[in-house]
C-alpha cells in the first residue's frame, strides 16, 4: 500500500503544478480589471457626489427650490433658527452657499486632500441634517398605515441621503488616507511659514 500513497502524492502535485500557471494568467488580467473598475468607481462616487452637492446648491438660488425646502428646514430642530435671522430665500441661498463650499473641497482631493477631508465631513453633517429630516418633517404616508411607508414629498425625497452619507464617509477617509501618505508641504499647506 505505500506504493499507492506515493502515486496519489505524485499525481497531486503533478496536477496542482500544471493546473497554477494557466489561472495566474487569468486571475492577473481579472485583478487588473477588478483594479480598473475600482478606480473608475471612486472617480464615479467622488465625483457624482461633487456633482450631486454641487447641482443641488446651484439650485437653492431659486424661488422654487426656496420654497420647496421650506417646510423641511422650518421643522428641523437644527436648522429652524435660520428663518428668525433671515427670510427664507435668504436662508436658503446661505445654505446653497455652503453646499457649493463643501463639494468644491471634496473635488480637491489630488491637491489638497486636507481640504478634501474638511470638505468630506461637511457633506457628512450635512446628510445626517438632511436625514433628520425624515423623523422630524411629517413625512409617512397615512393612506399606508404611516411608519415605515415613506412619503412621495419627504420621505422618498430624502431616503437617497442614506447612500449620499456614505459617499460622503468614503471620500472622508479616502481623503484622510491620501492625506496620510502625502508629502508634508502638502499636508500642511496652511502651516507654511510657521
Amino acid at each position: 500500500m505505500p506504493e499507492i500513497k506515493a502515486m496519489k502524492y505524485a499525481d497531486t502535485s503533478r496536477l496542482q503544478t500544471m493546473t497554477h500557471s494557466v489561472p495566474t494568467k487569468i486571475v492577473d488580467v481579472w485583478a487588473a480589471r477588478i483594479a480598473q473598475v475600482d478606480r473608475i468607481g471612486h472617480a464615479f462616487l467622488r465625483y457624482g457626489l461633487v456633482v450631486a452637492i454641487g447641482w443641488i446648491a446651484a439650485m437653492k438660488v431659486t424661488e422654487y427650490e426656496a420654497k420647496g425646502i421650506q417646510p423641511l428646514i422650518a421643522h428641523s430642530p437644527f436648522l429652524s433658527w435660520g428663518y428668525s435671522v433671515w427670510s427664507v430665500h435668504h436662508f436658503t441661498m446661505i445654505i446653497g452657499a455652503i453646499e457649493v463650499t463643501i463639494a468644491t473641497l471634496i473635488a480637491l482631493r489630488h491637491w489638497l486632500p486636507k481640504a478634501s477631508a474638511v470638505g468630506s465631513l461637511g457633506a457628512v453633517l450635512m446628510f445626517l441634517t438632511t436625514l433628520s429630516f425624515i423623523i422630524t418633517t411629517p413625512g409617512w404616508e397615512p393612506s399606508l398605515g404611516g411608519f415605515p411607508a415613506l412619503s412621495g414629498d419627504v420621505g422618498e425625497f430624502l431616503i437617497k441621503d442614506l447612500v449620499l452619507l456614505g459617499a460622503a464617509l468614503w471620500t472622508f477617509a479616502d481623503s484622510l488616507r491620501a492625506l496620510s501618505s502625502a508629502p508634508t508641504s502638502l499636508r500642511e499647506p496652511f502651516n507654511q511659514g510657521d
